[in-house]
């Protein structure tokens, strides 16, 4: 019989406590990632803003001299993700359905890089780290971005998520 731990599931291997853009890259490359699997909403943008604050455009184009970039995106729109990798000339999945692992094992088998050479970046417990972590792949949870690109302080749904993964584990995310 398999025994999940629903702690290691749910726990990122590394929380920024900011945004995106404040990602050390040279942190990145001391865990010899080699490529990102990035978040879109509220991760890169605020779910209704189609545009990209400068800040981390600037950082995901830095990271792009260090690393694969892909966007994988659970957003329904096909339209709205393929504008903001227009923005950035990446490749994207809409409709992903994380924290399903189907959509995103057909892109990792894509990318020539083990799982733990990937990392997973997002705003979401349940989504994106917990489809990062079945997968092995290094988990980042950042805070979410409002519609300039500014951390958000107070995300009470994030919020909620977190308070729920710490009943679920123990420990507050």
């Amino acid at each position: 019989m398999i025994r999940i731990n629903i702690k290691e599931l749910l726990n990122p291997n590394w929380k920024v406590n900011d945004k995106i853009s404040e990602i050390s890259i040279n942190h990145l490359l001391s865990k010899d990632i080699k490529a990102l699997i990035l978040d879109v909403d509220g991760t890169l943008i605020s779910g209704n803003n189609p545009v990209l604050a400068n800040d981390i455009k600037n950082w995901i184009q830095n990271s792009n001299e260090h690393f694969f970039i892909y966007l994988f995106s659970n957003n329904p729109s096909r339209n709205r993700i393929k504008k903001i990798a227009d923005q950035l000339n990446l490749d994207f999945t809409y409709s992903g359905g994380k924290p399903s692992t189907r959509k995103l094992k057909k892109v990792l088998s894509s990318i020539s890089y083990s799982s733990n050479q990937i990392a997973i970046i997002g705003d979401r417990v349940f989504t994106d780290i917990l489809v990062g972590n079945r997968l092995g792949m290094y988990t980042i949870l950042v805070d979410s971005v409002d519609y300039y690109g500014k951390k958000i302080e107070r995300n009470n749904f994030q919020f909620i998520e977190r308070y729920l993964a710490k009943i679920i584990t123990g420990e507050f995310l």
